[in-house]
Parts: C-alpha cells; sequence; structure tokens
C-alpha cells in the first residue's frame, strides 16, 4: 500500500475528491488555511504533484473526520535500517487508546522525511494519548541510550510534528 499527499487550496482539493469519489481520499486542514489531501491506494496515485510514501506498518482506519498528526522525521540514507528496525518493534500500545483510529509508518520514495501519521477522534483524544501511561511506555528509550533519538548521526535535521483537522 502507498499514501501519497499533495497541498493546495481547500477548493482545489475538494474539486479533486469530487472528481475521484471511488479513491481513498482524506482532506486535512490546519487553522492557518493550509490543505493537504491524502491519497492511500494499492495502485497509483491521481495527483499530478506531491509526495510518495509506502506504508511499511499500518494498523485502524483513516476516519472521515477528527484529528490527525503526522510526525515528520528527516532521516540518513545510513540511518534508515537502524530507524525502520525501531519501528517495527514499536510497542503497539496506541491502538488501545481511546479515540485512536489509525496509524501509517511512511517511509518516504523521494525524499528523507519518513511520516508517523495517526489518526483520532479529536484534538483532545490525542491529547490525552501523550499524557497516558501508554504514551510513556511506547518512548520509554527516548533519552537513554537504546533510544533512537540518541542517535544524531542517523537523522538529517530536527524532526517536526504537524496537525491537522480532518475535513468531511
Amino acid at each position: 500500500m502507498k499514501i501519497f499527499i499533495t497541498y493546495g487550496t481547500g477548493p482545489y482539493l475538494q474539486k479533486l475528491i469530487d472528481e475521484h469519489p471511488s479513491e481513498r481520499l482524506l482532506l486535512l486542514h490546519k487553522d492557518d488555511d493550509q490543505f493537504a489531501l491524502v491519497h492511500e491506494t494499492d495502485g497509483d496515485t491521481i495527483f499530478k504533484e506531491g509526495h510518495a510514501y509506502e506504508v511499511l506498518d499500518a494498523s485502524g482506519d483513516l476516519a472521515d473526520s477528527g484529528f490527525a498528526v503526522l510526525n515528520n522525521i528527516s532521516v540518513t540514507d545510513e540511518g534508515r535500517p537502524l530507524f525502520e528496525q525501531r519501528f517495527s518493534q514499536r510497542a503497539r500500545l496506541i491502538e488501545n487508546e481511546a479515540g485512536f483510529s489509525a496509524i501509517r509508518v511512511l517511509r518516504p520514495l523521494q525524499n528523507d522525511t519518513y511520516i508517523i501519521f495517526t489518526g483520532w477522534k479529536d484534538e483532545s483524544s490525542f491529547s490525552d494519548w501523550q499524557s497516558s501511561k501508554a504514551y510513556n511506555e511506547a518512548h520509554k528509550k527516548r533519552g537513554t541510550s537504546e533510544g533512537v533519538d540518541q542517535q544524531p548521526s542517523i537523522f538529517s535535521r530536527p524532526s517536526y510534528v504537524t496537525s491537522y483537522h480532518v475535513v468531511k
């Protein structure tokens, strides 16, 4: 499975959705009028421009409403095997959290930035996850010699998080 992400104005991206009703498309909106369109498919994308990702791990269904969080992590070519190996051994505790709808671990096909995409019922469900025991357990190696965050040579630059509201 692959995921493709493109960016544009709300009306333009909505037009793409309307023109392709049989495709799995998810419209995302940031508070500052930035929009993204996610296309999840086993085939080719409908996008002319955009970012392509291979899905390394998936759980749950991308919901047509709610809140989406994208953790963007730039990884060097040399660091990819270690990064992917660490994520293949993730604790899988997030799936049991209230308000959780989906996770996709995305390998970039055209750049160096992996995305950990999580979907939630709402923003407060994501916040609750961040303050949960399960979150602490899933991230217990962070800051230790075993933590992937302590392997600076595998990262191209600092990671960053983007969050969106899912538009129906």
